[in-house]
């Protein structure tokens, strides 16, 4: 899950590198190190921050932290597109044009697993959409605003260090080369009403199977970091029996996430971003639409605030989108997360009396 205020933490790994080979048999720092390194070790987890609805997470989303480390994130997206930009299914409907604005507030937990990192998330959708769509020959010009269909996450990784049980373990944490595994679920309990085709809530069951890789480039440096990330994942979908009227169903789609990350300082990166989508062919009424073959660019920079919070923003639109089925989609997110882990919190505590 992505660390983002993991800059706080491991900035000082190199500086401790001497530090971490002096540990005593108890596996403890000297205090002098404790003291002056402990005070920075928190986390803050960004958690599934999409910039394409929720078909997209963000670079360094699976980095991993200290075991036990908790994070909450606001995110909140303004999108734009010729589908339902809220649905990852993104039905296109000819001459549609779709606006949302939604926040999206979370909660993520990594915990260990048989020496390796679980990773738990869920996820509540919330806003406003609003737009003309057109479904079975009909224009719609509707809005909708309230919550949306929750979404929860499990992930392990299999591939990779393991987990990290302690801050000299956290601290000495490279990537090299790591793969999970992760299961989405979106429970179909969000606000929907059956007589317009714009909802937040998509009534019907949907989630996805995917792997996140990572590939450490270079040194393992605050400040020189440089990554490459991929996410091949496929979307389900089940039916949905009252789409104004008629039946929507949707194939399974093929998505692949692929993210070249750099620290520009200690505290500040960069990243450039892909995706692609391909299959995902829906049906209304019997009639079938066009299978997706769409391709997004876009980019994610990110900043940690203090020890707690960390800040992100990002772009992504598609591209090569000019055919009469072709996805049209962009939007701009931003996020703001706070991390903690009550070690850590503690250590903070005990030195502020000091």
């Amino acid at each position: 899950m992505a660390p983002e205020s993991m800059i706080a933490i491991r900035r000082t790994t190199h500086s401790m590198n001497d530090k971490t080979k002096r540990r005593g048999e108890g596996g403890h720092f000297p205090s002098g190190a404790r003291a002056r390194h402990l005070a920075a070790a928190i986390v803050a987890l960004t958690i599934i921050c999409p910039m394409v609805a929720r078909a997209q997470v963000p670079p360094r989303f699976y980095w991993k932290s200290l075991a036990g480390a908790n994070a909450v994130p606001m995110i909140f997206q303004s999108l734009s597109a010729n589908a339902n930009p809220i649905d990852p299914a993104h039905v296109v409907s000819p001459h549609s044009s779709v606006d949302a604005n939604v926040l999206v507030a979370g909660y993520a937990k990594m915990l260990p697993l048989f020496d390796r990192t679980l990773t738990l998330a869920i996820l509540e959708p919330m806003g406003r959409i609003s737009g003309k769509v057109s479904v079975a020959g009909l224009s719609y010009d509707k809005d909708a605003t309230g919550f949306g269909d929750p979404m929860v996450e499990a992930g392990i990784n299999v591939i990779g260090p393991e987990a990290i049980k302690n801050i000299p373990d956290l601290l000495r944490y490279e990537p090299h080369l790591s793969l999970d595994v992760i299961v989405d679920l979106a429970f179909p309990v969000g606000e929907y009403n059956s007589d317009q085709p714009l909802n937040l809530g998509q009534n019907r069951w949907y989630g996805r199977v995917g792997a996140p890789i990572i590939w450490q480039i270079g040194p393992w440096v605050p400040g020189r970091r440089t990554t490459l990330e991929a996410l091949p994942s496929v979307w389900f979908f089940s039916d949905n029996s009252d789409y104004v009227g008629h039946k929507l169903s949707t194939d399974p789609m093929f998505q692949l996430e692929v993210h070249v990350t750099r620290d520009f300082v200690e505290h500040f990166w960069g990243s450039f971003d892909t995706t692609w989508m391909a299959g995902g062919k829906s049906t209304v009424a019997g009639v079938s639409g066009d299978s997706m073959d769409n391709l997004g660019v876009g980019f994610t920079l990110g900043y940690a605030i203090n020890d707690n919070l960390s800040l992100t923003a990002g772009y992504m639109s598609t591209v090569a989108d000019n055919g009469p089925g072709d996805l049209q989609i962009d939007g701009f997110r931003f996020s703001l997360t706070y991390g903690w882990h009550p070690i850590v919190e503690g250590q903070k505590r005990l030195k502020s009396e000091e």
